[in-house]
């Protein structure tokens, strides 16, 4: 076992839910960083693929996120029956906050930051 790997992986998982963020499931995590460390554009339908899961699954999970403001479904101008999944800045700066939790940032200085994303 990484017991080392794995120490990390829980401190910043602590450092998460004492951020006092809306608690992500996985499916919605790996939403998210896929339209964010991905090339787009992304679809539905693609990212469903991705990950292995239903259209529904993707569906229910994008209607989470966009609620929080993290993800946004944009029509595709040049065919108007697309619909295409976008970051939005607040999405952005919630994942660099993560992403200091990751890279051992202080629990309270990243509280701060994503509270401040979700303002």
């Amino acid at each position: 076992m990484h017991d080392t790997t794995l120490s990390g992986w829980m401190q910043t998982l602590v450092g998460y839910v004492r951020s006092g963020q809306p608690d992500l499931t996985n499916r919605q995590m790996a939403l998210l960083l896929l339209v964010y460390l991905t090339p787009g554009p992304h679809t539905v339908r693609g990212l469903a693929q991705s990950l292995g899961v239903s259209k529904p699954v993707v569906t229910r999970a994008l209607n989470t996120l966009g609620a929080l403001g993290y993800l946004r479904r944009e029509r595709d101008e040049a065919d108007r029956r697309n619909i295409f999944i976008a970051p939005t800045d607040m999405g952005a700066e919630f994942l660099e906050g993560f992403g200091g939790l990751i890279d051992g940032d202080a629990p309270a200085q990243l509280a701060r930051h994503m509270r401040h994303a979700t303002a």
